[in-house]
């Protein structure tokens, strides 16, 4: 239930209407509950707050938001363009889920609904002495809430929507994705064991990517029949009804309803998601690594800086687990498979070392990655490592004609080839 509910919470970020919403509702509250001030005894006590300056506060606060908004939803726009030009569209979700940008322009939205609000509650002559001074009180508040978030939103949207910027997001997100699943690799569920030829297979009716797997309620299920559930579409999976979602074992009771349950446990969407899916993070960076080695931008930094980040992420997967608790199935009857090795590699650097195989100093940088990466102290990534290195090698001496070109790769790449 967890994880479902992270699922949703991530899916309410990418809204960009969602928080502006939820504080014009709050916003109107307020404006209202100021009204209970003049059934206390703050009346005798407070100053008398003139409508004349209270309506001219909110009549200014009310144009100049209007105008913060506007430019706002102009400003996010134009980083938003920039992050689908520069870097990549898969990294949108995660530029527009920006806190500081959304919570910048719900300030903004929220302060236009409350000045508004109150100047007509103000003009009728809905508030007392007290609730006037409590009116005047929270019109101050709203001002320094707007005046800080504006501060700290310039800073913000000066980087946003920047290469570097767009870099960083995505190996946060995946760098988290990596470090959810490393704790959980077979998502709670067991080992997957070879399973009987006349299992039946289980099929989706739609067609898109999986995007979560209700690894619990599939635990119920399997509860219910007295059976045991195998998973075939991990997160990221793309799914149709040609591709099973899940293979249960034969049983009289296991009927095409009992499939459609089973289907339904497995959440799929036009596009995938970083939460649950730790591929598309690497897939991502090197969408954005490729991009900047095309001929049009030829920004070999911008993709030595991907490498980076790549190498960390799979040094965070791939380094030994000794300091780490076991996991111990939380859902005995649904086997989920581990992710590859071999598959994240290839996600992550097959399309660097493809276009980047002309460059020597992208090749050299990969080599160095590798190296890097095949010292971690694990034997399966040792192996995946020496295998893309002497694969980015071979391109390079397909690619290259420089002789000095092909020796500084060559010598780079020595380690995989004595091994």
């Amino acid at each position: 239930m967890r994880d479902w509910i992270n699922f949703l919470y991530h899916r309410f970020r990418e809204q960009l209407w969602a928080k502006p919403a939820v504080i014009c509702g709050l916003s109107v509250i307020v404006v209202f509950l100021a009204k209970a001030a003049d059934d206390t005894g703050l009346g005798s006590v407070a100053p008398n707050v003139s409508v004349d300056s209270l309506e001219t506060l909110l009549k200014v606060i009310a144009a100049s938001m209007l105008v913060m908004a506007i430019f706002a939803v102009g400003s996010m726009v134009s980083a938003f363009a920039s992050a689908s030009s520069s870097a990549t569209p898969r990294a949108f979700p995660l530029i527009i889920s920006d806190d500081v940008s959304q919570n910048a322009l719900t300030a903004f939205i929220g302060a236009f609904i409350f000045s508004i609000v109150a100047l007509f509650a103000l003009q009728n002559e809905y508030y007392g002495p007290a609730g006037r001074f409590t009116l005047l009180v929270m019109t101050f508040f709203v001002f320094s809430v707007v005046i800080l978030t504006f501060v700290w939103w310039v800073d913000r949207i000066a980087r946003l929507g920047r290469l570097g910027a767009t870099i960083d997001k995505v190996e946060a997100a995946a760098s988290a994705a990596i470090r959810r699943r490393r704790h959980a690799p077979r998502l709670g569920g067991s080992k997957v064991v070879p399973r009987d030829a006349d299992a039946i297979e289980v099929y989706g009716r739609s067609v898109g990517y999986v995007r979560h797997v209700k690894v619990a309620t599939l635990q119920s299920i399997a509860e219910e029949y007295k059976t045991v559930i195998e998973v075939a579409a991990l997160p990221g999976t793309f799914a149709s009804p040609a591709r099973p979602l899940a293979y249960v074992p034969k049983h009289p009771e296991i009927s095409a309803d009992v499939c459609h349950e089973i289907s339904a446990a497995f959440v799929i969407g036009r596009d995938r998601t970083f939460e649950d899916d730790p591929r598309f993070g690497l897939v991502v960076l090197s969408e954005i690594g490729s991009r900047a080695l095309s001929p049009g931008i030829n920004d070999s930094g911008s993709a030595i800086g991907v490498l980076g980040s790549l190498v960390r992420l799979l040094v965070l997967w791939a380094e030994p687990a000794e300091n780490d608790p076991p996991a111990e199935p939380q859902f005995t009857r649904v086997a989920v498979p581990e992710l590859d090795l071999k598959d994240m590699f290839d996600d992550a650097f097959t399309m660097i070392a493809r276009d980047g195989a002309g460059a020597v100093e992208v090749v050299v940088r990969l080599q160095k990655s590798f190296e890097a990466l095949a010292s971690v102290g694990n034997m399966e990534a040792r192996r995946v490592a020496l295998l893309h290195a002497r694969l980015s090698v071979a391109r390079a001496e397909k690619a290259m004609e420089i002789p000095e070109d092909l020796e500084a790769v060559r010598t780079a790449g020595r380690f995989a080839m004595v091994d």
